[in-house]
């Protein structure tokens, strides 16, 4: 049987009817509840170990910036936070998101649309932590390597996106088509950063191997990309070429 996503709440029971608890049970979650203490939310937190965290920012004792920030010092823990406000406010928005809340909302929320929003966000989360391509480390070697011959400085942040960013593809090659909605999200939960980051740091670290890169590599990998007018290839072209290619070769291996 498939495990529940276990969904912890700063709501009190009463605040759901029968229907809509009955809908969430049905949609394979299981609920837990905590009052709007911070300190009484991270105890919960650790007593529980939810898959999913939904709660107000406005906490007594702790608010819920700081109690994101107590969860993420024990490795052992590490739920899907979605804060919620009675108010919108970007600055307030951009704090949540900058100390772990992978997604905001307004009160009051459509709890059956935002489960639709939760189910994705654990299916993009999985695919983050279990990118390795089947556990095969000598995939994510060759990926490093061919990074490193294309010209991509390790030390910058879009060097790791488009790393794992070519592991999900060719782990999941359909992500592709996803760029946006499925493989920055993915990266970005993985780094606790935005999807926007993401997108921008890819697109550097391209144009840093395009300025730097041999040619002769980047011939045999993007060669018609170079030889015409169209220029670097885009974050998704450059991401599908690295796996395509890596993907035949595993095919041809096996």
């Amino acid at each position: 049987m498939e495990n529940k996503i276990k969904l912890l709440l700063t709501e009190e029971p009463n605040e759901f009817d029968e229907e809509t608890v009955r809908f969430l049970n049905n949609k394979n979650f299981s609920i837990y509840y905590s009052s709007k203490d911070g300190e009484d939310l991270l105890n919960k937190i650790k007593e529980i170990e939810p898959d999913v965290v939904l709660f107000d920012l406005f906490l007594t004792r702790l608010d819920g910036i700081s109690v994101m920030r107590h969860v993420r010092q024990d490795s052992k823990i590490n739920p899907l936070f979605i804060a919620f406000s009675n108010f919108r406010s970007a600055l307030l928005e951009q704090e949540a998101m900058n100390n772990g809340a992978s997604y905001f909302v307004l009160k009051p929320y459509n709890i059956k649309d935002l489960t639709e929003n939760i189910t994705m966000l654990i299916n993009t989360k999985n695919i983050a932590v279990n990118n390795s391509f089947s556990g095969n480390l000598n995939i994510e070697v060759k990926v490093t390597e061919i990074l490193h011959q294309i010209g991509v400085p390790a030390h910058i942040k879009g060097y790791h996106y488009l790393r794992d960013s070519i592991l999900m593809s060719i782990d999941k090659p359909e992500i592709i088509n996803a760029v946006t909605k499925e493989l920055y999200p993915s990266v970005a939960l993985k780094y606790e950063t935005t999807s926007s980051r993401v997108e921008r740091a890819i697109r550097h670290a391209i144009e840093v191997a395009w300025d730097r890169g041999d040619v002769d590599v980047l011939n045999s990998y993007f060669g018609y990309t170079i030889h015409n007018s169209r220029g670097k290839p885009t974050n998704s072209e450059f991401i599908a070429m690295i796996s395509d290619k890596l993907r035949l070769q595993l095919r041809n291996a096996s």
